[in-house]
């Protein structure tokens, strides 16, 4: 009897070990992102979220053996919805800054971007200089915002900032005169002007380059680990060329 009791007892000490090394082992990664943002993360005529950044992620939770979960989040509160563990990364063209990094783990960069103006193809707007006395529009939460302040003197200069939930209203406000200017990510920016041929221009001056890097949780290091070498190999491999040359028409993976 004491034999079979202490049998008993091995087995079911070896399934709660079973069962605690299951629990430990991540089987989804729930990706943040904002679902407003082309080509990176955007919904297509049919509801989907698609984009550069999704089809990135797709690969590289592949290459983890990890389910992926996209969900669409309010950017401006991007931090915490992932410091409140409703999901697991930020992956969507997300700028890599040192104030983000006192709370934010970054992979390395893996694309370049500009801060653009994006301005009404008859503007008298042509410089930095010219947005004096203007109203310039740029998506809330956004690099776009951190760098405009960090110009301290040009933003001063402005009539107002008006921030806006995403880019897309900004550009219409742009389009029907109750904006005088734009800042925005390039890869965004040149994305809707290219399906609006004649309707804008994006001016020489701009307001500084970024990288972009995909972010998790400071504790999550072991994440990071893997998830970088899933974008080192997709990179040595081809595969994410193959992705931008997708959505880009070349090559721009850093």
């Amino acid at each position: 009897m004491k034999k079979l009791i202490a049998a008993m007892l091995v087995l079911l000490l070896a399934g709660m070990l079973v069962a605690g090394c299951g629990g430990a082992e991540k089987k989804k990664i729930v990706v943040g992102l904002d679902d407003n943002f082309p080509p990176m993360g955007f919904r297509d005529d049919k509801n989907n979220i698609v984009g550069f950044d999704v089809d990135m992620a797709k690969e590289a939770a592949k290459r983890l053996g990890m389910e992926v979960e996209f969900k669409p989040i309010d950017w401006s509160s991007k931090e915490a919805e992932l410091s409140g563990k409703r999901v697991d990364v930020l992956w969507n063209g997300l700028t890599i800054t040192e104030k983000r990094k006192e709370n934010i783990l970054f992979t390395k960069a893996y694309m370049e971007n500009r801060q653009i103006i994006v301005v009404a193809a008859n503007s008298p707007v042509k410089t930095k200089a010219d947005l004096a006395g203007k109203v310039v529009g740029a998506q809330e939460g956004s690099s776009s915002i951190e760098a405009i302040e960090k110009d301290a003197a040009t933003m001063k200069s402005f009539k107002e900032l008006k921030k806006f939930g995403d880019n897309v209203a900004a550009l219409m406000d742009l389009k029907t005169g109750r904006l005088d200017a734009v800042v925005v990510d390039e890869i965004v920016g040149r994305y809707y002007i290219a399906k609006k041929p004649g309707e804008y221009i994006i001016l020489s001056d701009n307001f500084g380059s970024e990288e972009y890097g995909v972010g998790m949780r400071k504790d999550d290091k072991e994440l990071l680990g893997k998830l970088q070498k899933a974008l080192d190999d997709m990179k040595k491999d081809g595969t994410s060329a193959k992705i931008s040359k997708q959505w880009f028409g070349e090559d721009i993976v850093k």
